[in-house]
């Protein structure tokens, strides 16, 4: 047998299991399929880039959870998941992509060799990794009855870091202020996106103190201009130019733990209502982070938040921050609460989120994020890169 690279102890792996089994209780749920590659790895340790195939962990509220995946990714199982090789259960290669076949066919007869037939089965309904043909093929094999939707029940449980997850987003953080700094250094008129680019995947990989740096579950996003008017756009080979303002959303990342953070440059000099903004900005995250402390809600810090900006001059229509952590690609967040008026989540230590306020406005966009951690005496910037519009002339 190989021995598993795990980067927690196993006393961890029991506290997520058992925090999560506690859910399932409540939910009356016997089994969960937890299809959600982040999930996976927090509760197993499972880390590979084999999400764009079915694959799965089986959660039952007794025993080691049960790892289930392609065949050719069992041993990448067994070389970083915790459980023994026996819970680690592979699928040929014929269900991969087949028009003939699927693989939750064997998934369902794994299920009913396990004993768990007639049990009350928890699906992640909605996320990216499970699909409708996934959910019409488990139908045949199973009554509508036993299927219920269990979107999000892990996603919650990791809510809540350990100080040990804490650590790693530290970590991160260290890498993304290193990737700004090279920012900083190297944008100009006339250098091309792509190259600058070239040089951020550089830095994002070989990290910052000492640790390396883990892929980003987001790629790097840097419209200038009137582009910026947009929040997702990526990069091409148009030099920057001189008169316009870039944002650079970048996200840190140590095995697997994310730390985003955003800053905006400006090429020349900006014009006055790019400074307005800014104070805007400055002001309200600042009104945000004073709310942001175990006790208060999301919706607490959304309303200090839009209502300082309000007092500027500006609006903003979207959340203004989410959970993150763990996470594969297409998203770093967690998927769960939100800094948006209304949303009732409490707040409590060792939360993470990225505190977003950015402003996409008619002619251009200004992002000042920060990654954040709920400490008992309130919210602490994890990343040290200074939150202000960096001016290059």
């Amino acid at each position: 047998m190989t021995e598993a690279t795990l980067h927690f102890p196993i006393a961890e792996f029991q506290r997520r299991i058992a925090k999560t089994r506690k859910a399932m209780q409540a939910r009356n749920l016997d089994l969960i399929l937890v299809s959600d590659p982040s999930n996976m790895e927090w509760l197993t340790g499972y880390n590979g880039w084999s999400f764009y195939v079915h694959q799965a962990v089986l959660l039952g509220l007794e025993g080691e959870p049960v790892w289930w995946g392609r065949g050719m990714d069992a041993k990448g199982a067994m070389r970083t998941a915790f459980m023994s090789h026996d819970n680690i259960v592979g699928y040929p290669d014929h269900y991969v992509q087949s028009t003939e076949r699927h693989p939750m066919e064997h998934l369902s007869k794994l299920i009913a060799d396990r004993g768990w037939t007639n049990a009350r089965i928890g699906l992640e309904m909605d996320n990216y990794w499970f699909s409708a043909k996934a959910h019409t093929t488990l139908l045949k094999a199973f009554k509508p009855s036993n299927l219920h939707d269990s979107t999000g029940l892990v996603n919650w449980q990791r809510s809540v870091k350990s100080d040990l997850e804490v650590g790693f987003i530290r970590r991160a953080a260290k890498i993304v202020d290193a990737m700004h700094a090279r920012v900083f250094e190297l944008v100009e008129p006339g250098l091309p996106k792509n190259v600058l680019v070239a040089e951020i995947q550089k830095q994002s990989i070989l990290g910052a103190d000492g640790n390396w740096g883990d892929y980003a579950a987001f790629v790097p996003m840097l419209p200038s201009g009137a582009d910026a008017t947009a929040p997702h756009l990526t990069w091409d080979d148009r030099p920057f130019k001189k008169g316009e303002g870039t944002f650079f959303e970048l996200g840190g990342c140590y095995r697997r733990y994310h730390a985003p953070l955003s800053r905006t440059v400006y090429l020349g000099k900006p014009p006055q209502k790019f400074l307005d903004a800014e104070k805007a900005v400055l002001d309200a995250t600042s009104a945000g982070l004073e709310m942001a402390k175990p006790g208060k809600t999301c919706g607490d810090v959304a309303d200090a938040f839009f209502d300082e900006l309000k007092r500027h001059g500006f609006e903003k229509d979207s959340r203004a921050g989410y959970s993150i952590g763990l996470s594969y690609p297409p998203d770093w967040g967690e998927r769960t609460m939100s800094i948006r008026r209304g949303d009732s989540t409490v707040l409590e230590a060792n939360m993470t989120l990225h505190f977003m306020p950015a402003l996409w406005l008619d002619d251009g966009g200004l992002e000042l994020s920060e990654t954040i951690l709920i400490t008992p005496k309130g919210a602490e910037c994890l990343c040290q890169t200074p939150r202000k519009l960096v001016i290059k002339n």
